[in-house]
């Protein structure tokens, strides 16, 4: 922190009136009217949150609350997920005004069928075992996957939004390589817990879940084209999901 005092010489001759100046000015700053305290300004900020901020907040500390349920013990990955719930709870109460949204119906449904297929595939699994493929391969895309999903999530910061919109262009991190890595990050990590138990249900719950996660990222780029900065930015960064495929 820079100090108060560094832009001030040691002149004797001026020091009163140098230690005047700082005292009235400090007195009118305390006396704005704009000056609000902390949790003032954070009362503030919570009044102009709106029913999705407070929709994704409550989400997101339901499906916080499922985790430590449905999780027996917690290893690195699951920990991985908390830290992102985590963030999440605090990107609801402070992210960006959108400047658009899609609202439509089917894009509705199709981030209601994204979010809801992975518990699905949970609950299933719990009435229905599955059969092991390959649990050590699973293991290493759900990790990878994991640390995918985390480094988006902190790129992204408050611009991070669930429901397709526009809330700034995020060119830095993972989003300097492919456009949309946290839906590549859920791709890798169907396939790995597939890998690690799976069963005809969970297929099909995971080709209708990727049905709307491509159909969720092409309405996202269909309101990011409204962006002045996309243009420029899908020049740069030509491939969507898959690096040097598509």
């Amino acid at each position: 922190m820079v100090s108060a005092r560094a832009g001030f010489r040691h002149e004797p001759g001026h020091r009163a009136d140098r230690t005047g100046r700082v005292e009235r000015d400090a007195s009118r700053r305390r006396r704005e009217p704009g000056d609000m305290s902390r949790p003032s300004r954070f009362a503030l900020e919570l009044s102009r949150r709106t029913f999705a901020d407070y929709l994704l907040f409550g989400v997101t500390g339901v499906e916080l609350a499922l985790l430590f349920v449905l999780t027996p013990s917690f290893g690195f990955v699951d920990w991985i997920y908390v830290v992102q719930h985590v963030l999440v709870l605090g990107i609801a109460l402070t992210r960006r005004p959108l400047a658009a949204q899609d609202r439509s119906l089917p894009t509705s449904a199709a981030v209601v069928v994204t979010y809801a297929y992975p518990y699905a595939q949970v609950a299933y699994l719990r009435w229905e075992p599955g059969d092991e493929a390959w649990p050590t391969g699973g293991l290493v895309l759900v990790t990878l996957a994991g640390c995918l999903s985390l480094a988006s999530l902190l790129a992204l910061g408050r611009r991070f939004g669930v429901r397709p919109a526009v809330r700034g262009i995020e060119t830095s991190g993972p989003y300097g390589l492919v456009r949309h890595p946290m839906y590549l990050a859920y791709v890798l990590s169907d396939i790995g817990y597939n890998l690690e138990e799976w069963n005809g249900g969970t297929v099909l719950m995971v080709v209708a879940g990727w049905v709307a996660l491509f159909y969720r990222l092409m309405a996202e780029e269909r309101i990011l084209a409204r962006d002045p900065g996309w243009p420029a930015y899908t020049a740069r960064v030509r491939y969507r999901l898959l690096p040097g495929l598509w």
